[in-house]
């Protein structure tokens, strides 16, 4: 058996800060979340009672959920989700990318949380959604449903005789998911992608979801037909990144437009949760129509949690320690101690990450005075504790961005944006295409004044007509000199021969100082990993080490640790070379390392961050941790990393004589 000492010697900080931030709850993995039911039980309740309310007359109401950086805002939606999710439908809405879309972000994002299972149920929330429809349920229609579409069409169109924008197609559509086979191209439709006639042929509709009006109203259709159903909550979060006004100002009006249609037309079923920092509320929401602030039913605010919330925190991190101890310690807070609190928190108070952050260092120092004659570090190395941050977000990011097409062509267009942005590219302007349909698929920025402007060019709709007007808006481009080079960035199919566009594209791309990138499902993996992290730096919920990191600082920290160098899209911009104008130093791109390669670089600098972090980790606590940040590596593969960055005097191991089970890594001295 071992002791709680040794353990706590061996084992990563249970408080480590890469823990803190949470997202998108249908990303998050909440099995490894901890709840204090304690914690904001009131916040719970009040919201519990409004969607109660939602449930009893189907009218939607608006609830505007506040709290400062670290309150829990996020955790604390996640939670709501897991508690409410068998009464209500819930949508995770982050950032718009531009004002004048919200409606169409807003759709796309409402159907890509309805496409996830909950916890518990074999179907998804937009299938329970359509199966709990009255017209479903009819049992004459189930008995005929499988191939009966004009049967399912005149049964909802007869239950729902008014109010029902373009009633045949969306019928149509919702037909269609009950088919597996076409169940993906259903949902694509709903979320606003521009599909090929073949696709829209398949599904029995004329057209696609094209304008701000028309998303307006299939999000209309889902509450126009809900009295029967379950409330759907659609929660806001991280406006700190949203598109901003003329005047500065984060525009929030955008999103109260929405609400007040929500309201106005009488949209029902919905509850609509606003979260949203303290500040930005009091800054921003002066600036926000009066009559659009009255429809906010409700305002929570989340408080600083006490002392008995603080301790029941740290007891939920230290629990898995002490119970793989063969005695138990003196306290469940061992080597914490509540003094710790009383003395950082004098009035009994705190915001639940100040109590994680306090517990991280406390737990360090405990650590290191476990180990004979070692120094206790207070320094943390941000650099090294940053490689960690990006390696968990990316991970998140491999597991969730699996198709170029699940964003739409504005939020690809501003992640790409971000990253030229954070490279200190040159003159970065969105939108250089003039059509104003498709000025949202491009960018430009200047290799040099002598050079000139090269414009970029993202889309990937299928549908071919598209494809084709921005082929001949690129050509118009040109012919204009608003840019003097051109990349088109395209996975989806470029047609045939036949099609104009397709002639178009070979006249501008094939043998032709433009260029056509085929981007792959790792460089958007990596540009969605900064987003994210710009989105909480954003907000304020960006931790590195020991500290919040602002926009400006991730963007240093970018640039020093070179994190964006092994993105191949941005590699086949060539905006690693010195005549960008960027900052970095020239990276030599000739004879790229192969995929094995950089994994082992990769791999080997994510442990070396790690034991610089920890400063002291037992040997197979750090062969676990990276197995699971790189569950495609082998044991043998991560143990010969941790021989190979001893040889190379990065680290030691302190007790080498020892069982693996035993021994102890630091950093060289």
């Amino acid at each position: 058996m071992v002791s709680i000492d040794q353990i706590i010697q061996r084992t990563v900080n249970p408080f480590d800060s890469t823990t803190f931030r949470p997202g998108n709850f249908w990303h998050d993995d909440h099995s490894q979340q901890s709840t204090i039911h304690s914690i904001h039980q009131e916040i719970v309740l009040g919201v519990s009672q409004l969607l109660k309310q939602v449930e009893g007359d189907r009218r939607s109401r608006t609830l505007v959920l506040s709290g400062d950086s670290g309150s829990g805002k996020s955790f604390l939606l996640g939670r709501l989700k897991q508690t409410l999710n068998p009464q209500a439908f819930f949508a995770y809405i982050g950032p718009w990318p531009e004002s004048d879309y919200i409606w169409r972000h807003t759709l796309r994002h409402t159907i890509d949380s309805l496409t996830c299972i909950p916890e518990g149920e074999q179907e998804s929330q937009l299938l329970l959604w359509l199966n709990s429809l009255s017209a479903f349920r009819d049992e004459g229609l189930l008995k005929k449903v499988i191939g009966e579409r004009n049967l399912f069409i005149h049964n909802f169109k007869s239950t729902y005789p008014s109010g029902i924008y373009n009633a045949n197609e969306f019928f149509s559509i919702l037909y269609h998911l009950t088919n597996p086979d076409l169940y993906s191209l259903a949902c694509d439709w709903l979320k606003g992608d521009d599909l090929d006639q073949e696709s829209l042929k398949l599904l029995n509709v004329r057209s696609s979801i094209e304008t701000e009006h028309q998303a307006q109203n299939i999000l209309g259709n889902f509450g126009r037909i809900a009295t029967a159903t379950q409330p759907i909550v659609l929660c806001f979060d991280n406006l700190d990144n949203v598109d901003r006004s003329d005047r500065g100002y984060i525009d929030l009006q955008a999103l109260f437009n929405v609400n007040s249609i929500i309201h106005n037309q009488k949209l029902k079923n919905f509850l609509v949760i606003i979260s949203i920092i303290t500040d930005t509320w009091r800054e921003n929401s002066p600036h926000v129509q009066p009559a659009d602030l009255a429809r906010v039913d409700q305002e929570l605010h989340l408080r600083p949690v006490d002392i008995p919330a603080a301790i029941a925190l740290w007891e939920r991190r230290l629990s898995p320690l002490h119970q793989q101890a063969d005695s138990p310690a003196n306290s469940s807070l061992y080597p914490l101690s509540e003094a710790d609190l009383h003395r950082k928190f004098p009035g009994n108070k705190a915001l639940p990450r100040s109590v994680l952050m306090l517990g991280r260092q406390e737990f360090q120092k405990a650590k290191l005075r476990l180990q004979d004659n070692r120094p206790v570090f207070q320094e943390v190395d941000q650099l090294a504790a940053f490689h960690l941050t990006w390696e968990k977000e990316l991970a998140k990011s491999r597991k969730t961005v699996q198709e170029i097409r699940q964003f739409s062509a504005p939020e690809l267009m501003k992640m790409l944006r971000e990253a030229l942005e954070a490279l200190n590219v040159t003159g970065v302007e969105p939108k250089l295409l003039q059509s104003p349909t498709y000025s949202r698929y491009s960018l430009s920025f200047y290799w040099s004044l002598t050079l000139g402007r090269i414009g970029v060019i993202w889309i990937e709709e299928p549908n071919l007509n598209s494809f084709c007007r921005v082929m001949k808006s690129c050509q118009e481009a040109l012919r204009k000199n608003t840019c003097q080079y051109l990349y088109l960035i395209r996975a989806e199919n470029l047609g045939v021969p036949k099609n104009q566009g397709y002639r178009r594209y070979q006249a501008l791309f094939v043998d032709s100082i433009h260029k056509h990138i085929i981007p792959q499902i790792e460089s958007l993996q990596i540009l969605a990993t900064y987003h994210n992290l710009v989105n909480a730096a954003e907000a304020g919920d960006l931790l590195v080490g020991d500290r919040p990191v602002n926009r400006q600082e991730l963007k240093e920290l970018v640039v020093t640790s070179e994190v964006l160098q092994s993105c191949r899209l941005l590699q086949n911009l060539g905006v690693f070379e010195r005549n960008l104008g960027s900052l970095l130093p020239q990276q030599t791109l000739d004879g790229v390392q192969s995929e094995d390669s950089l994994m082992r670089e990769r791999l080997k600098e994510y442990m070396f961050a790690l034991v610089k972090t920890q400063q002291l980790v037992g040997r197979n606590v750090l062969m676990e941790s990276t197995r699971s940040q790189f569950p495609d590596m082998t044991p043998e593969g991560i143990d010969g990393a941790i021989g190979v960055l001893c040889d190379e005097g990065a680290i030691v191991i302190l007790n080498p004589e020892s069982d693996a089970d035993e021994q102890l890594i630091t950093v060289t001295p």
